[in-house]
């Protein structure tokens, strides 16, 4: 029989406690789903292992900072991908593997009866190779490339392991917890995660981005880059031809005029540009890219044929040739009814047990896209509030990583008991 120190015992009444002032919200979350997670957060043993994150406090912050140093470009995780292995290894629950695609694998067996529940994190950056990265703390928060997307959830997922293995939680499924490679690029992780596994994954959580929340369904992704072709020439070379940056400015200009619905929501972003190699030639390629996003593969379609028009009529203009790589293609991704659904209801009242007023929607973009595409349930949330996502100056507020974890112990847990 597992034995509990008086204070966790403590630490579960005034869990019960703190739940009884918040049945009201629970009861918005639906039925069963609530009683399941108030019931199960005020085991012993799940308290004992929210009492063991907050004896790690020290220890998790150093690890997060450590990891999110190992600058990791997405298709070379390799040498962080090495350093989780190695905590990884250091916990005799876990069979650890990697697979074919680079993905670090670890399973935490359960005892029967229950889903197997694929929890993961990302290991990439999307910050370029040989950037030197050095993590700052000042005003609660902590500044580093990558912090929050997504080295916050690789932690989380280690001190929710270490978490679990103390306080001896048993499940009914497996946990699988999932390190991939490649999300923030092309998603090829988790696509051979999904294909290799399929069969065997009861629910997907994909732990990126979102704190306070999460989502359900994904939204459709697009990549494409548009380039426009011509003579080229020196800066003093008789005008027309122009350089092709010409009908480039005059396509983004257009493009970025289109009137986007807010409802589904929908998203363009033109992010990369390139030409001529030196100042003094015109540009003989010239090319841009685009983002485009919406939860409706409708729209998506149709701002395609509109952006296509765009920059075929102004390549004719000046007599240039147009010609568009489609770079990725993820589709929005929405399982009908999935708002009902075991995982969906649980998550949600899992959030509000935690004394959170979760924002749910739609609009996942990240791994759990895959899952959906595939017809396995799925939702995204995080671990920890942040801000400056992909930029040098990204950072995450500390405090509320400890409470983060405790809410992926809950939710997994839960998870695997449906």
């Amino acid at each position: 029989m597992l034995r509990i120190k008086r204070s966790c015992v403590r630490l579960a009444l005034l869990a019960c406690l703190s739940l009884g002032s918040s049945t009201a919200t629970l009861a918005q979350a639906g039925g069963t789903y609530d009683a399941t997670v108030k019931t199960l957060l005020a085991r012993p043993e799940m308290q004992a292992a929210f009492a063991h994150v907050e004896r790690e406090r020290e220890r998790i912050l150093r690890e997060w900072i450590a990891i999110t140093e190992i600058n990791a470009p997405s298709g070379k995780e390799r040498e962080r991908a090495a350093f989780v292995e190695k905590i990884l290894r250091a916990s005799a629950s876990l069979d650890v593997r990697s697979d074919s695609a680079g993905n670090l694998i670890a399973v935490r067996k359960g005892a029967g009866g229950g889903p197997a529940v694929v929890i993961d994190a990302h290991l990439d950056t999307v910050f370029q190779d040989g950037l030197k990265i050095k993590a700052e703390m000042r005003d609660g928060k902590i500044y580093a490339p990558g912090i929050g997307d997504d080295t916050r959830n690789i932690e989380a997922m280690l001190a929710m392991i270490r978490a679990l293995d103390a306080a001896a939680v048993k499940t009914k499924g497996d946990l699988v917890f999932v390190f991939t490679v490649e999300e923030e690029t092309t998603f090829r992780g988790v696509e051979e995660f999904v294909k290799e596994n399929k069969g065997r994954i009861g629910h997907y959580i994909a732990l990126d981005g979102g704190y306070e929340g999460f989502t359900y369904g994904g939204i459709g992704i697009n990549w494409y880059k548009h380039h426009f072709v011509g003579p080229g020439g020196h800066t003093r070379s008789r005008n027309p031809p122009y350089s092709a940056s010409l009908p480039l400015a005059r396509a983004i200009t257009r493009i970025y005029q289109l009137p986007l619905p807010s409802s589904p929501p929908t998203h363009i972003n033109i992010g990369m540009l390139g030409g001529s190699e030196v100042v003094n030639a015109k540009a003989a390629d010239a090319w841009f890219t685009v983002d485009l996003r919406s939860t409706s593969n409708e729209v998506i379609a149709d701002l395609e044929k509109k952006i296509a028009a765009i920059v075929t009529e102004e390549a004719e203009r000046e007599k240039m040739t147009a010609k568009t790589e489609l770079i990725s293609s993820t589709p929005a991704a929405q399982i009908p009814g999935h708002r009902e659904s075991a995982l969906v209801k649980t998550a949600e009242a899992v959030h509000y047990a935690m004394g959170f007023q979760p924002s749910i929607t739609v609009t996942g973009s990240n791994n759990s896209n895959v899952a959906l595409l595939a017809g396995i349930s799925a939702i995204s949330t995080g671990t920890a509030p942040c801000g400056d996502s992909h930029a040098l100056t990204e950072f995450c507020e500390i405090e509320p990583i400890y409470k983060g974890i405790k809410k992926i112990i809950l939710l997994g847990v839960a998870a695997t008991q449906m």
